[in-house]
């Protein structure tokens, strides 16, 4: 009797065990710095894109597993790549969608914004958890084996894609608006050449248009089908999907969001991948003395190179 669990038919090609080693590696890689900048900063609302990196390099693992079964390949490793790489980017977007609202109160540019700040985050994150939940019940109703739940779980999976671009389109609009009115009419805090709202904008800008390529990327493999060009080809999943999110994640890296969240709470912080302090107080005291030669206290003078901003609601 055959085995029910094999899948001959799950991949189109032999699947590179090189490839899926090298991206493992890399996806770990970045994962890594990733855990060590959350711990440092404490910037929880990163934890999506944290997860995220996990997700993929576990996902790259199914996939050199399935390549050392060629040509018997399982269901469980197929499925278990096919999903978690699927769905990595909705938790990378969850993050750039909660930093957007983060910018935004750095600035105090409410008044700039298409969306009120109470109600920014949550709409994205909702269309966004909503993209997330129907992409996985695609990749569930894949895991199913039969033809007519693959074909079914792939309709799922092609509509929660179309769900995450229209919200990524719509997020371009809402910071584009923002960005111009911000250049028109800037607040006091825009103006002041201690806050890099811009930097951490533009970043925002770079990962959601390759978040946005590697979405329609994807909307046309399951609109091409199981005999399409795209499936037939595994050169374009790591072109267009893994080196893309592998980009996204090390842009995060580089320019990580901590700074942000680090100024909401008054404070500053160094960049640099491994080199990320948190300043979100006054220097002790002897500290203080050294730098200004006098004995006052630090918790009552006001730091020149600090500028007071609200904390987070």
């Amino acid at each position: 009797m055959a085995d029910s669990n094999l899948c001959p038919t799950c991949y189109h090609y032999d699947p590179s065990m090189p490839a899926a080693i090298i991206f493992t590696i890399l996806f770990f890689s970045t994962s890594v710095v990733h855990v060590y900048q959350l711990a440092r900063t404490k910037t929880w609302y990163l934890i999506p894109l944290m997860v995220g990196g996990v997700f993929e390099f576990v996902g790259y693992i199914g996939r050199a597993v399935g390549s050392s079964q060629s040509p018997e390949y399982t269901f469980g490793p197929y499925v278990l790549q096919i999903v978690l790489i699927l769905i990595a980017p909705a938790l990378f977007a969850a993050s750039i969608y909660m930093a957007l609202g983060r910018v935004v109160l750095l600035v105090d540019g409410e008044a700039h914004s298409l969306i009120k700040k109470r109600w920014l985050t949550k709409l994205f994150v909702a269309g966004d958890v909503l993209a997330f939940a129907t992409q996985a019940t695609g990749g569930a109703r894949v895991a199913a084996k039969t033809a007519a739940a693959i074909k079914s779980g792939s309709n799922i999976i092609l509509a929660g894609l179309f769900i995450q671009v229209f919200c990524f389109g719509f997020f371009v609009v809402v910071a584009v608006v923002f960005h111009r009115a911000m250049i028109r009419v800037p607040t006091p805090q825009a103006m002041s050449g201690n806050i890099p709202w811009r930097k951490h904008l533009y970043t925002l800008y770079a990962a959601s248009a390759i978040i946005m390529v590697r979405s329609v990327f994807r909307i046309v493999e399951y609109i091409q089908g199981s005999d399409g060009y795209i499936l037939d080809h595994e050169v374009f999943l790591y072109i267009f999907d893994s080196v893309l999110m592998l980009a996204v994640m090390v842009i995060f890296n580089a320019v990580y969001p901590g700074e942000v969240q680090a100024l909401l709470r008054g404070g500053r912080m160094s960049q640099g991948v491994l080199s990320l302090q948190r300043l979100d107080s006054a220097p002790p005291a002897s500290d203080w003395t050294m730098q200004h030669g006098d004995g006052s206290d630090p918790s009552s003078t006001k730091r020149k190179d600090t500028m007071a901003i609200r904390m987070v609601a």
